[in-house]
């Protein structure tokens, strides 16, 4: 996946097709909610995507909810098309543990 930093316009687009996902600076990020053991579970299921596309997250785990927030480091901490893979990647996974959208 690429990393290479996108302009403005292309990560507009990156983000609609990401509902719930919101641009900070140089970064997105999504909260889910989901009890504490469940985001537990969930944090090792994308650590293990994670490892797998050599692209990580930053997380914060709270006892009722997790909050992803995601630049590539490796381009300056700017937003790049590997980010956005690692959303979508990170939707699915949620999704599959019944993760919630989360008002933060």
């Amino acid at each position: 996946m690429g990393k290479d930093p996108l302009p403005d316009e292309e990560i507009g687009l990156h983000l609609a097709e990401l509902p719930g996902w919101v641009r900070e600076e140089d970064a997105i990020t999504r909260t889910f909610g989901i009890r504490y053991h469940g985001g537990v579970a969930m944090i090792v299921n994308v650590a293990d995507v994670e490892r797998l596309v050599g692209h990580h997250a930053d997380i914060d785990l709270r006892w009722d909810h997790v909050r992803f927030r995601i630049t590539t480091h490796d381009a300056g901490h700017r937003l790049t098309a590997a980010d956005f893979d690692l959303a979508a990647r990170i939707d699915r996974i949620a999704a599959a543990h019944q993760a919630q959208a989360h008002n933060a």
